[in-house]
Order: structure tokens, then sequence, then C-alpha cells
């Protein structure tokens, strides 16, 4: 497929997440910015099957953002996709706003879940796609993690639980970029080797390039294709920060928000990105 049109459309979701956390002085770019292209690829590169029209359609597709905090690429994507209008992103986490610091499925569209508690996501997940197989329904459940939240216990108890229940329709996907709000995951709560503890739980594993985005819409759609009586674990590795030039690989840039000046270079980056 030609990536070119979604890789434009993954540089418009990070020019909205700079502006948007700018605008409310508050929020997380660095994982933000990081999974954009994951995003990307499962709404608006053909992976979902889902509706802006019909959030709750029966047989539609489940994202559940796990790492609850990168909610303004959520929220993005969303806008993308059809569920909100774009200039709604600039009241991001402002009183009376729908879009909270964290998603709430009872304001937003399109928002399956409320998250924020790390650790959560996946249970939640594997718990929705056990429903789904249960009542014999379709539909694939995506989850997005952090890799810093792949350090809480509960994401390998439901990495356990989905395992024991064959829930092919089950894909997590862990935004591999190697740092979190206290520094880089190796020296935080060591969670390496990632991939190799998802197959010793008796999940297929699969890797890749996190802001490849045909190389995510092959892998992805393949895996919801394939079903099959095991979970998906894709390990897509990426950059914290990605597409600004002062934010990727840094830390500090977990939770805070650019000044004026900042913004504008900012915005430059990612224009310069796509000449």
């Amino acid at each position: 497929m030609d990536a070119r049109p979604l890789e434009e459309q993954a540089r418009a979701i990070r020019t909205d997440i700079v502006e948007m956390i700018a605008e409310a002085g508050s929020g997380h770019p660095g994982g933000s910015l990081s999974c954009a292209d994951i995003l990307t690829a499962l709404y608006l590169g053909g992976v979902m099957d889902h509706d802006p029209a019909e959030p709750r359609k029966e047989g539609r597709d489940r994202f559940i953002l796990a790492k609850g905090h990168a909610a303004p690429a959520l929220y993005a994507t969303l806008a993308h996709a059809g569920y909100l209008p774009r200039e709604e992103l600039k009241t991001l986490r402002k009183l009376g706003s729908r879009l909270q610091g964290h998603p709430d499925c009872r304001l937003c569209p399109g928002v399956e879940v409320s998250t924020g508690s790390l650790g959560q996501g996946l249970s939640i997940a594997a718990g929705t796609a056990a429903g789904l197989a249960l009542d014999g329904k379709p539909g694939c459940v995506f989850a997005l993690l952090g890799d810093g939240e792949c350090e809480e216990g509960q994401v390998w108890e439901a990495a356990m639980f989905a395992a024991h229940r064959h829930l092919g329709n089950l894909v997590a996907i862990v935004d591999h970029n190697g740092l979190q709000i206290d520094g880089a995951i190796t020296d935080v709560c060591n969670p390496e080797d990632l991939g190799a503890k998802f197959a010793a739980f008796g999940w297929d594993v699969t890797e890749v390039d996190g802001h490849d985005v045909a190389a995510l819409v092959d892998a992805l759609g393949a895996l919801k294709a394939a079903g099959g009586d095991r979970p998906h674990a894709v390990i897509a590795r990426t950059v914290k920060g990605k597409g600004v030039s002062f934010m990727e690989n840094q830390a500090g840039w977990h939770g805070k928000a650019p000044n004026a000046e900042e913004l504008t270079i900012a915005l430059a980056d990612l224009q310069a990105a796509g000449e």
C-alpha cells in the first residue's frame, strides 16, 4: 500500500497533539507523539472496523488505551477519523470539555473505556475479548500499553488469563519507547525482554517499527485476520516525543506542556518532516 497519505495524517495528528497540549498548559506530549503512527494505522489505515456515525455498532472492533495519559493522541486521531470536530481539540483539559486529561467513555464518542490507572487496561481488554468470544460475536480488541506500564503486575495477570482463555481476538500493542516518567525503563524497573515475556505467557509475538505506518497496517491487519487460539502481542519500537527535535528520547517531556517558543519550534519540526 502507499503509506504517504497515512504518514501525512500521522504528522497532522502530531501537530494537533502539541497544539492542544500547549493550549491546555498541561498534558503528556512524549508518549502521545510516540504512539501517533500506531493509532493512525488502526483508525485510518483500515485495520479496525469502526464507524464514527455509530460508535457503538454491533460487530465493531474495539480499541482500549491502557496508557490513558496519551489521551491527546487518541482525541486527535478520533477527530481525524470523524468522531469529533478538530476545533474541539483545543478544549483539552478545560472545564466542561469532553476531552478530559484521561479518556472518559461517558463524555467522548469513540472512547470504549475510561482509562488512566496504569496496569488495568489489558485486563479490561482481555475481559472484553473473552465476552465477545463467549457470546460468539465478531470483533477484535486492540489494547495499547506503555512499556513502563508493563512493570505493573496486573499486566501479567491479564496476559496469563488471555492465554488460558485462548483469546485469538485480542491484540496487545506495546508502545516501546524505552522511557517513562522517571527515566529509562531499564533503570526504573527493567521489564525487558518484553517480547520474550509475552511469548513465555503463551502469546504470539510480533516486533515492528512503530513509526512505519505501512508495516503497522500490514502487521496489525494480519493479526486481526489470523485470529486463532492465542492472543497476539505487538512490540512496537518507537521514539518518545517522535517528530519534535527537543522532545525526542527525553524523559522530561513525559508530562509537561511546551511554552510559546517551544511550540513554534515543534510546529516547524513537524512541518519540515513533511517537506
